[in-house]
């Protein structure tokens, strides 16, 4: 059986402003109709597949929830790692649970954030390299280079096994222009894609001979792995214990049972701005844009909108990306550099390194759009369905204003039903709650007042999403 294992704990810094640690590019619609994570799912849909495993951040746990339901036949299972520990680890998580089931079962290990424009040829190549890794090959993936990239690493593939299938002769780091230049030349190296191919049981065999440690500490977090809602909870000191490493230096490149099935499918990282540049429609003037842009004179350039008008005039080879935070500009050749931005604005203790001004959460979102002394105001939109924790403030009263839909509200020991143009108030240190009972979005005006707005001003009482620390 062939199992999806998508590994979701990217962060993305090199689309900045838009892709960021709180809402990263896998969980933006960057290439297709749906999110990235939601369209690696669903290029898979040619193929025979259990429900998919999804590895992942916990800070992203609703998110990853929420973008797949209803994406596959069975709800997936969702692997909440404590902390990053690189792609080894997370992998070796995921063959223990599916292990369970059946230790022979093919684990299709996927980035969540990669684009691909042929389906049909990414899935004719998984078919092709599962006769392999059937037979206990760990099979990578090796597409086809068009150009010689220096951004990308490399695998060289050894003798031929079948039409399309090779051995895998070494893994190489991203090279100089002139080594990439050669590696085209020879036709023996092909970009490595980051996607493999293999049972189960075999690589945790060759985690075993490679790196017995990390393998140890997966086995007992997992074997301590506790079930909160929908997520597997692997124990957080045994996993923090595991050497952090890729699955490129732990076990691929010392394995002698690799393989690479050759990739033409027109594949994309989609590892900075200059790749949705490529992968989109331009103009006559070679230009890329998205949202409200108008351009006059302009050549080879990406312009990203996402709420208001943007416009140039006499530009040349520069990305232009804006959201309703932050505006970012680069020349396109200098994008990969763009990680130093946000490093930058970390050190600065900035929030808009981490968190967009729409703020997500597993109830809806909330923006904020007026803050001054004292005094802050939000919109709220509540799914249907769904409610807010039963909570409290110390140093903040909050004013609602009902927009559109129900709001199902508790204040204190009233229980009250508001329709649009109808509010109430929420004194400080009262008890409260917002739900949305009905089938359509729930939207809220609040009005906060206080000596204190922060988020962790904040005591809970319940919350059906199992959390505890501060979030609305």
């Amino acid at each position: 059986m062939l199992v999806p294992v998508l590994l979701s704990g990217g962060v993305g810094s090199r689309l900045w402003p838009v892709s960021r640690a709180a809402r990263p590019k896998q969980f933006l619609p960057l290439g297709g109709e749906g999110s990235m994570l939601q369209e690696t799912l669903r290029r898979l849909s040619g193929l025979e597949c259990r429900s998919p495993l999804v590895v992942c951040n916990a800070e992203h746990r609703f998110m990853v929830a929420e973008q797949l339901r209803g994406e596959s036949m069975a709800p997936p299972e969702i692997i909440l790692e404590p902390a990053g520990r690189n792609t080894a680890p997370a992998i070796a998580l995921a063959a223990l649970q599916v292990r369970h089931h059946d230790p022979e079962s093919l684990l299709l290990v996927l980035p969540a954030d990669h684009h691909i424009v042929s389906p049909e040829g990414f899935c004719d190549a998984i078919l092709r390299a599962a006769s392999e890794a059937c037979e206990g090959r760990l099979m990578t993936f090796g597409v086809v280079p068009i150009r010689a990239e220096t951004g990308y690493g490399y695998v060289r593939t050894g003798d031929s096994l079948a039409e399309g299938l090779f051995g895998l002769a070494e893994f190489v780091e991203k090279p100089d222009l002139v080594t990439a230049e050669s590696y085209v030349a020879a036709g023996t190296y092909f970009w490595n894609s980051g996607m493999f191919l293999f049972r189960a049981d075999r690589y945790l065999e060759e985690l075993a001979l490679h790196q017995p440690d990390m393998l140890a500490a997966c086995e007992r977090a997992m074997a301590a792995a506790t079930r909160d809602l929908d997520f597997i909870r692997p124990e957080e000191a045994a996993f923090l214990s595991s050497p952090a490493d890729s699955i490129d230096y732990a076990v691929m490149e010392k394995t002698t049972h690799g393989g690479v099935a050759v990739l033409d499918c027109g594949w994309s990282d989609v590892g900075a701005w200059s790749a949705l540049w490529e992968l989109g429609q331009g103009d006559d003037g070679g230009n890329v844009t998205r949202g409200d842009v108008i351009l006059q004179d302009a050549q080879g350039s990406y312009v990203h909108s996402e709420s208001r008008l943007v416009t140039a005039l006499g530009i040349e080879g520069l990305v232009i990306v804006e959201t309703p935070d932050a505006v970012m500009v680069s020349p396109k050749h200098r994008v990969q550099d763009i990680k130093q931005l946000v490093d930058t604005l970390t050190r600065a203790e900035r929030s808009e390194a981490t968190v967009h001004q729409r703020v997500f959460r597993p109830w809806g979102a909330y923006e904020s759009l007026v803050m001054g002394e004292h005094f802050q105001v939000k919109r709220l939109i509540v799914n249907p369905g769904q409610t807010l924790s039963l909570q409290l403030h110390h140093k903040r009263a909050e004013h609602w204003v009902v927009v559109s839909g129900v709001a199902d509200i508790v204040r204190g020991e009233q229980h009250l039903t508001l329709e649009p143009d109808e509010s109430t108030y929420i004194p400080i240190g009262m008890k409260h709650r917002l739900a949305n009972r009905g089938e359509v979005p729930l939207e809220v005006i609040e009005v906060q007042s206080g000596s204190y707005l922060g988020e962790d001003d904040i005591v809970r009482f319940d919350d059906v999403y199992g959390r505890e620390e501060p979030a609305a």
